[in-house]
Order: C-alpha cells, then structure tokens, then sequence
C-alpha cells in the first residue's frame, strides 16, 4: 500500500535511478520555492499545481494557466472550478483515489502540460481577464477594497 507524500532527505528515494545525473545542469529540485516569485516571472508559460486555495490565487494573479493535480480535500473541489467551471486550467488528473493509484505517470503530466501549451493563448486571455477582475476588486473603490472597509468600520465604530 502506498504511502501519502512527505519530505525526503534524499531525491534518490524516490526518483528513477540514474534521474539526477541525467538532468544535471538543467533542473533543480528543491523541498521549497518561493511560488508567488516564480509565477510573476514572464517566462512562465503553465503551472502544474494541486490546487490549494493559495496557489489557485496566485496563479490568477499572475495570469498563469494551470494544469490541475488536486490531492486532498478541497483541492477537488477547486480543480473542478478551474477546470469545468472557469476554463482557466486543464485537468492532470482529477479524484486519483478513483484508481486507487496516487501518482500520475510521467506521461500523464507530458500530455496535460502539451495540453496546456496547446490551448495556452486562448486559456492565458482567460486567466489574464480574471487577473484583471482580482487586480480591480483589490484596488481603492474595487469590490472587495469597498467591503473590507466597511467590515472594518462596522466593527472599529
């Protein structure tokens, strides 16, 4: 029976033999990456993300389509969303626990970033009205700007 994620100290344990030294110079892996940074870069063409409720926003904010591998909990519910509902990302996999099988091949994630590629330019006009919409509800007289406020005056008056 298969085990949910967790940390590694070693990449060895988990990755094919010989993976490392066949990509070395041009790749990184690494346990953390400063997400937000790296979506903001202009070079970003997809992300392949398991839907947390953060990483949904920020890849909005920037404008990056995604590729969907929710995980847990919610993270099905909000892949469905951008997936189904909003057309803002493509589907990796979706409820994996179906299978019985919680990882998705190297060839699954190939297609659906191929995929993501391929419907990038429609789907990244998509994202970027959406990004546009999040931007103006934040900013002073946008929605959300409008609301805080008046929370914050109905409980501080």
């Amino acid at each position: 029976m298969r085990t949910g994620p967790r940390e590694y100290e070693d990449p060895n344990e988990i990755l094919p033999e010989g993976f490392l030294a066949r990509t070395e110079g041009r790749g990184l892996i690494c346990g953390w990456a400063p997400e937000a940074n790296i979506l903001a870069h202009k070079s970003v063409g997809g992300f392949v993300t398991h839907c947390g409720w953060n990483s949904i926003l920020e890849s909005i904010w920037f404008g990056v389509p995604t590729a969907t591998w929710p995980l847990y909990a919610e993270q099905q519910v909000n892949a469905f969303q951008m997936v189904k509902d909003l057309e803002l990302a493509v589907e990796l996999k979706m409820d994996y626990r179906h299978g019985q099988e919680a990882l998705v091949s190297a060839a699954e994630v190939e297609n659906a970033v191929k995929l993501l590629m391929s419907v990038g330019l429609e789907m990244r006009k998509r994202v970027n009205k959406m990004s546009e919409r999040s931007r103006a509800a934040v900013a002073k007289e946008g929605s959300s700007y409008e609301t805080i406020g008046a929370l914050i005056n109905k409980v501080l008056c």
